[in-house]
């Protein structure tokens, strides 16, 4: 996973970009490289009591490597360290992320749309839910019961009622229970998740559209996970049905730091409609006057921003084209493929108990023990077994309800089921698989003595 070559590259990169300011009067930097190859060592040190996020044995949390290119073109950024706030700021880079963002609204669909990039999926889902209260003042904003947490936390920040709509047994939003609410008439945003952090669900957007409609409400799609699946084309149909409904969405945000290969803080907010650029609207007494062409920050809520995320974004794009027929979607395909796999695995397994068909890359799966309580104890224990036995999964808490919806015989004695949770985001994790079932049933088999 550490690659020589991926530094031979950035030398001869760095020696390229050195041309283009060869005829600046040199100047020298004193830096004690000694000193400096000693702190590096502490640092490597240091890093690796990290887990390895970056071995396809790592299939808890959502945390992919960048890709080679991504990591050198970020890298490469660094000896200029733009900022895209101002044009002066970051000329080349602010042009590459502007690209780049138009990129991506392309690959959902959409032509001529408003974005930007941002630290991550919390401050892109903000400035959606901001540009929103500004659309509907004064009315509620709505999210299924197992969206993010940060729609209900941003929405406190920004002085908005928030109100939870109940899941179905599927883990998606109840559009029974939404339709319930949309009558009070007081609700103005509707929050639809499309690659839930939990549990890898995706909301009933077609449903969703017709509701909206009907009520007229502003539709926002938090696609911070779930978003690039768009370009896979092996999705289950039903799920295919809603990624081609994402297009008559109001706003949406995706993560690059996630699926689209890139460093972390890489997240972006895409806008249907150019016109909300309005609310955006402020002065600057001195960072808006280097050119007539639009400044990125006037149409964020972040000032400085780094624009090493939009260099290495634009690289990686460039490299690898989000095209249903690439690489890039290929690699997710991997992953589709990985999860249906492990799913069919478990559902024949005497240690686990799976819940719903995975829809993207994320599986779900209960211990087996004779009680809900005991379920969470023994899926606690096989967590640490196995990560001893260096294969990383995460634990995530379930809805007692939608676990019994899948599994009957259960004796439900708690509000919830801590269940087990392997996100399958690596392409490797497809030709992984066989190892990591081993793994995993040797944690199991210890837990049974």
């Amino acid at each position: 996973m550490f690659d020589k070559r991926e530094i031979d590259a950035l030398s001869t990169a760095l020696r390229k970009m050195a041309e283009g300011f060869a005829d600046l009067p040199s100047v020298e930097t004193k830096v004690d490289f000694a000193a400096m190859t000693a702190v590096l060592g502490d640092v490597a040190v240091r890093m690796q009591g990290n887990y390895p996020y970056h071995h396809p044995l790592y299939v808890g949390q959502m945390l992919k490597p960048p890709h080679p290119v991504a990591r050198a073109a970020y890298a490469l950024s660094m000896w200029i360290n733009p900022n895209n706030h101002a044009l002066d700021g970051g000329r080349a880079s602010s042009a590459m992320e502007k690209e780049a963002v138009a990129d991506l609204a392309t690959m959902f669909g959409w032509s001529n749309a408003l974005g930007h990039l941002c630290s991550g999926g919390t401050m892109a889902n903000l400035e959606a839910l901001w540009v929103a209260s500004r659309r509907n003042p004064g009315k509620k904003v709505v999210a299924g019961r197992l969206a993010h947490y940060t729609h209900e936390r941003i929405s406190r920040v920004l002085g908005l009622e928030f109100e939870s709509v109940p899941a179905t047994e599927t883990g998606v939003m109840d559009i029974e229970a939404l339709n319930g609410l949309l009558k009070n008439g007081d609700v103005g945003t509707v929050v639809a998740t499309v690659g839930t952090t939990g549990l890898g669900t995706v909301d009933p957007l077609p449903e969703i559209v017709a509701l909206r409609d009907q009520f007229g409400f502003r539709l926002h799609i938090d696609a911070a996970y779930g978003g690039y699946f768009i370009i896979a084309n092996e999705l289950e149909a039903s799920v295919r049905t809603v990624y081609d409904t994402i297009k008559q969405a109001d706003s949406i945000v995706i993560d690059p730091h996630k699926h689209g290969l890139q460093p972390y803080g890489c997240g972006c907010v895409l806008f249907k409609d150019m016109e909300v650029g309005a609310y955006y609207k402020h002065d600057s007494p001195y960072t808006y006057f280097s050119s007539s062409e639009l400044h990125l920050g006037e149409i964020s809520l972040e000032c400085s921003r780094p624009g090493a995320s939009a260099v290495a974004l634009w690289a990686t794009q460039r490299m690898l084209p989000m095209t249903p027929d690439g690489e890039f979607a290929g690699s997710l395909n991997n992953c589709l493929r990985a999860a249906r796999t492990f799913w069919l695995w478990l559902l024949s397994s005497d240690d686990f108990m799976p819940l719903m068909e995975p829809q993207i890359d994320i599986v779900i799966y209960a211990a087996k023990a004779a009680s809900a309580t005991a379920s969470s104890e023994r899926a606690r224990s096989i967590f640490a077994a196995a990560a001893k036995d260096d294969l990383h999964l995460a634990l995530v808490s379930v809805p007692a309800h939608i676990v019994a919806t899948y599994w009957p015989d259960v004796v439900i004695d708690s509000e919830s089921v801590t269940c087990l949770r392997s996100c399958l985001m690596k392409p490797e994790h497809e030709q992984w698989l066989e190892e990591i079932i081993v793994r995993l049933a040797r944690a199991a088999n210890v837990t049974n003595h």
